[in-house]
């Protein structure tokens, strides 16, 4: 395997009264309405798992924790392939934003993970902090908007599986995150802090994202970035590159697509060796490049490669990219020396591509995650 040497690029780095109250107890996460929500949305109360401490409170299992800042929304998803969005003739509704996919694909896996990041205090919020209650995973950082929406992103899937998003967002209630909601204590006790770059657009979230990532990093916590590109979103063209470079030395591992890679280049190749290692800073530990179908690229200080991938028929890719992210990540929390050896970590890079081949075997991105034994299985059946 080829030892990576780079020079890099050089990439500078750069309200709401009256929220819903969050109380914790012993096993409860309760978020109840304020005044400002509508009566007709009724309290939600969340069981679930708690690991309680020496004074009866939660506590989440810290060696492991995966902890995911960003958006949380809801994906509508046409029934029928290969239709625009005012052909569809019915949409599925699926729970949906990237870093939340990768915190209960973590836990589907099971890892240990936390979400942080706001929903509107409407139905749509209150589903979206229930299912990941479901999914174990712990959403005492999650704040409700009672001024904002949930956001919404429509999907438009052609033919071959691949989408394109029209979102609604204006604004909806993760693009308010303060930096004063944040939960600095569950941020400061992850092992790993995950989150993309969509939460980089608008004040007030980018000055919480920037707290966020700076508590962890003073903390020690190893930092993971998908840059997840989402251009309708943006400005412009310009305003995307220079945003998602703009904490780009701040990440220990980063992961991108072939896409992304001619996005930030302005059309280079993204299989010419000599562009990707412009991507490779001197602090960074691992930047990987998703090739769908194909597998994955690994870049090391000391070693780098290629992992196949598992082909499969795929019915809608939403996801697949975040779910190969929470394989890894599983995989890096568990240990973290995985790093530092490149057959072990090439194990963990086939389970990844087989997180990501199984979810685009159905539609949505929060259902179609996989368990543990789901790939496992598939991954034995690869081999035999």
């Amino acid at each position: 395997m080829a030892v990576l040497h780079s020079n890099g690029f050089c990439f500078a780095a750069v309200a709401f009264n009256h929220p819903p109250s969050v109380s914790h107890g012993a096993g409860t996460v309760k978020a109840s309405c304020s005044p400002f929500s509508s009566p007709l949305v009724p309290r939600l109360s969340l069981q679930r798992q708690a690991v309680l401490d020496n004074n009866g409170s939660p506590e989440t299992k810290e060696n492991s924790l995966v902890v995911c800042f960003g958006e949380m929304l809801i994906d509508f998803v046409p029934t029928t392939n290969g239709l625009s969005l005012a052909e569809a003739p019915a949409f599925k509704k699926a729970p949906g934003g990237a870093p939340a996919n990768v915190a209960v694909g973590i836990a589907r896996l099971g890892g240990s993970s936390a979400f942080i990041g706001k929903v509107g205090a409407d139905e749509f919020g209150y589903m979206l902090a229930d299912i990941l209650k479901e999914n174990n995973v712990n959403n005492e950082g999650m704040r409700f908007d009672p001024g904002a929406r949930t956001a919404l992103a429509f999907v438009t899937l052609r033919k071959d599986g691949e989408r394109e998003f029209m979102f609604y967002r204006n604004p909806s209630a993760d693009m308010l995150l303060q930096e004063s909601e944040l939960d600095f204590d569950l941020i400061r006790k992850a092992k790993i802090f995950h989150y993309g770059s969509i939460s980089l657009i608008t004040e007030p979230c980018k000055s919480a994202h920037l707290a966020a990532a700076k508590a962890a990093k003073d903390a020690g916590v190893i930092v993971s970035y998908d840059p997840n590109l989402r251009l309708p979103l943006w400005q412009s063209a310009d305003s995307a590159r220079e945003g998602i470079l703009s904490i780009w030395n701040t990440a220990d591992i980063i992961k991108m697509s072939e896409e992304e890679i001619s996005f930030l280049t302005k059309g280079e190749d993204p299989y010419d060796e000599a562009v990707v290692r412009k991507f490779y800073h001197p602090n960074l530990k691992l930047l990987l490049v998703t090739e769908g179908p194909n597998g994955c690229r690994y870049y090391t200080k000391d070693f780098s490669g290629r992992v196949k991938g598992l082909k499969v028929d795929a019915v809608d890719t939403t996801g697949a990219g975040d779910a190969f992210v929470a394989g890894i990540l599983s995989q890096l929390a568990a240990d973290l020396s995985l790093l530092q050896e490149e057959d072990r970590l090439r194990d963990a890079l086939k389970f990844a591509n087989a997180c990501g081949a199984l979810t685009v075997m159905e539609r949505g991105a929060i259902p179609a995650l996989p368990s543990k034994e789901a790939v496992t299985n598939a991954m034995l059946k690869l081999v035999a």
